[in-house]
């Protein structure tokens, strides 16, 4: 198969390779997909169907002595936030981060555009820089608008108040809103391990749903490899074992200890998986 080279004639006059493909242009290109749409209607519907679902179950709370975050969901509306996230947090925001980060170069070569843009010239390197940060980007903006709504549908229905403790104690109003930042801010820290999955077989296939399914199946394994017990202190290497270290930011007095490893870990997979998908892009024949 023929290889796409990059031109060694000399530039054309005014020709500046990191302004190609600016990140307005290819922002605006990923906000008007119909995936991108239908992905927010789920996320800004999900605090609905919660609320229907606690309406219809009556009062969470009562059913054993175990008080958990999931009985404190009608207690105002920075906890229905707070439930919000828990409940989504190990599957459902895993999707966006996937979608978006898997079918970025990949969608391209499904669509056998993937050729003309790097003959635009957009270098390789300045192809994928763009499309990931739009990518992340998005995912970021997934995770925000998710408790942005919860907040607002959980104010309505049971009023502005403090984040109750399920151990006992509560959280003021300005402190529950610095809390729930900090836990939206490690929970997306926490999905770049599945970011960087998707991003690098996006670069591997030319099947965005390869890309896409093949994170969410990864991210799956090192869930249920986290669950066994077995392996020990082998656990603490997998980045599924610190997905819900951000419960610890939401008590009267917080521990980072389990943050700080839990970022440790997932930073370093993620620039590990951007690194490969650069270099393996950089390399690769393009013929789609």
């Amino acid at each position: 198969m023929s290889t796409l080279t990059e031109r060694t004639e000399p530039a054309a006059s005014g020709y500046r390779a990191g302004r190609t493909l600016p990140l307005r242009v290819e922002l605006a290109r990923q906000l008007k997909r119909r995936r991108t749409l239908i992905m927010g209607g789920i996320l800004a519907l999900l605090p609905f169907v919660l609320l229907i679902a606690f309406t219809i179950g009556g009062d969470p709370g009562g059913r054993n002595d175990r008080v958990t975050l999931m009985d404190t969901a009608t207690a105002s509306g920075a906890n229905f936030a707070a439930v919000s996230l828990f409940v989504s947090a190990g599957f459902l925001l895993v999707i966006p981060v996937a979608l978006f980060c898997g079918d970025t170069v990949a969608s391209e070569a499904g669509w056998s555009s993937l050729r003309y843009l790097l003959a635009a010239p957009v270098p390789r390197a300045r192809l994928l820089w763009s499309k990931l940060v739009v990518a992340l980007g998005l995912s970021l903006a997934a995770m925000i608008l998710l408790p942005v709504v919860a907040l607002a549908v959980g104010t309505a229905a049971y009023g502005w108040g403090p984040l109750q403790i399920p151990t006992g104690g509560a959280l003021d109003t300005g402190t529950a809103t610095q809390r729930l930042l900090v836990v939206v801010a490690y929970i997306f820290v926490s999905q770049l391990v599945t970011a960087g999955l998707a991003f690098w077989l996006s670069t591997k296939t030319d099947a965005p749903l390869g890309a896409v399914g093949g994170a969410v199946g990864l991210t799956i394994v090192g869930n249920v490899l986290d669950a066994v017990t077995a392996l020990g202190h082998w656990r603490d290497f997998l980045p599924a074992h610190w997905q819900f270290a951000w419960a610890d930011a939401v008590q009267p007095h917080p521990e980072w200890s389990g943050m700080i490893q839990g970022t440790a870990i997932s930073t370093t997979y993620a620039l590990v998986l951007f690194a490969l998908a650069f270099r393996g892009f950089a390399r690769k024949d393009v013929v789609s």
